[in-house]
């Protein structure tokens, strides 16, 4: 997969894009969506519904995401360019930056600088929801 972003780099294309590229589908997008036009571009379980997939040129990554109990984004840190924020809708989230962790609940929010290492991990007994948004684009 790595070396597949590095080839879409270049084009440019996000593996978002590449993965649901529909040749056939509506040349228009948006500006909104229903439940259905959102492909899942997730991982590791975790499911990660992108808004605005056909939108050319996006700007920002805005994801409805899903974790099952028990799922995080792996042992990894992430880290990347940009910016990254959101807002938990639903369950307990455990989110770590750096070497600060905190829970997060229904109503709470994050938002920080990307490239400093991070992980999340649902640490309730439901499916954890978040709404985020992050920039560039990494989706």
């Amino acid at each position: 997969v790595s070396s597949l972003k590095k080839v879409l780099d270049g084009i440019p294309i996000s593996l978002a894009d590449f993965f649901t590229l529909d040749l056939a589908g509506d040349a228009t997008d948006g500006p909104y969506y229903g439940a259905e036009d959102l492909p899942d571009v997730g991982n590791n379980d975790i499911h990660y519904f992108l808004v605005g997939k056909r939108r050319g040129n996006r700007q920002m990554c805005i994801l409805r995401e899903v974790m099952p109990p028990g799922t995080d984004t792996g042992d990894t840190m992430l880290s990347h360019d940009g910016e990254e924020g959101g807002v938990i809708i639903q369950g307990q989230v455990e989110i770590t930056v750096g070497d600060r962790v905190k829970v997060l609940g229904p109503g709470e929010a994050y938002y920080f600088e990307s490239r400093t290492p991070h992980r999340f991990r649902n640490v309730g007994n439901t499916d954890a929801i978040i709404v985020s948004a992050n920039t560039p684009a990494t989706f």
